[in-house]
């Protein structure tokens, strides 16, 4: 398992170092001169823009700059928003757990939901329900977030006075930002879940329980969910960068704190120190949390590890 670990940290340093060459570039590839977008409409002076550019230290060669923004990207330390003059850092925290807020209840949303709609649907397979079960899903995997999250708002919080619709602080507030996320990538756990549990119900050992005289639904909690919920696991790890991006809008929807709207912000005020860290900050929690399934994948299935270790 050690072994297994320690293989996957290592391919994980070049995604790594990958996304801080592409976060550093931001501030250089972009058209025009960076200054002069950070200025834009201030009338400012010669003297204002060769300060600024002292402060960004944007004359060093592009070698010495990337070293020097690496080295304190891996103590924390990206440098001082531009408009507000605090530490991206600060600014990052501050808007953080908001965001790990709203990712974690929607992720319990969709994995309740989808398994539960894939279960049904795989148990009454190829009658009404199933049919029914994965056009829900079909239409979950369709419908953009925010027309979810609006629909959700008109009839939640505007026709029936249920919640409200926008705002900060308490469940009742947390209830249809992630409902719009979780429902959202539940539509796509539903299906692998009912395409993996029709694959197990069809082995040997099912048919066998099945003689014994389980019921189906007993035959398929007790036999075949936990072998089908496998691959779960990683489909999970995978929808957290989508759903890291969905957040962007879900955010700006419900006007709420978050990642989302701080990267928005960062981005219509052309403040790259932020826009840098954010990035950086939001890569680095994608690359984690692909780690840590691939570990929970290998726990759950010894014979990829054992696989993986071969290959090596």
């Amino acid at each position: 398992m050690l072994t297994f670990i320690r293989r996957r940290v290592l391919l994980s340093v070049p995604v790594v170092v990958g996304v801080s060459v592409v976060v550093f570039s931001i501030i250089h590839v972009l058209p025009g001169d960076p200054v002069l977008a950070i200025l834009s409409g201030a009338n400012a002076t010669p003297e204002q823009e060769r300060a600024l550019r002292t402060q960004l230290r944007l004359d060093d060669p592009l070698v010495v700059q990337y070293v020097r923004f690496l080295g304190r990207a891996l103590v924390g330390d990206f440098g001082r928003s531009i408009f507000s003059g605090r530490p991206v850092i600060e600014e990052i925290g501050d808007q953080l757990p908001s965001t790990l807020e709203l990712a974690g209840t929607a992720i319990v949303i969709a994995v309740v939901v989808g398994v539960a709609l894939g279960l049904l649907a795989a148990v009454r397979h190829d009658t009404w329900i199933d049919r029914a079960a994965m056009l829900v899903a079909l239409g979950g995997v369709s419908m953009p977030s925010f027309w979810l999250g609006l629909l959700l708002i008109l009839i939640f919080s505007l026709q029936l006075g249920w919640l409200p619709a926008t705002g900060q602080g308490g469940l009742s507030r947390l209830v249809l930002p992630a409902a719009t996320i979780g429902l959202n990538y539940s539509a796509v756990i539903a299906r692998l879940v009912r395409s993996s549990l029709l694959d197990v119900l069809n082995n040997n050992y099912i048919s066998t329980a099945r003689a014994k005289g389980l019921s189906e639904w007993g035959v398929t909690l007790k036999h075949a969910l936990g072998n089908a919920l496998i691959p779960v696991t990683t489909i999970i790890g995978v929808q957290l960068g989508n759903l890291l991006a969905g957040t962007i809008i879900v955010e700006t929807v419900f006007s709420r704190r978050g990642m989302g709207r701080l990267a928005v912000t960062a981005v219509l005020d052309k403040d790259y120190p932020l826009i840098q860290g954010v990035v950086l900050v939001s890569a680095l929690g994608y690359v984690l949390t692909n780690l840590l399934v691939d570990v929970s994948y290998s726990a759950l299935d010894p014979r990829i590890r054992h696989r993986d270790v071969a290959e090596a």
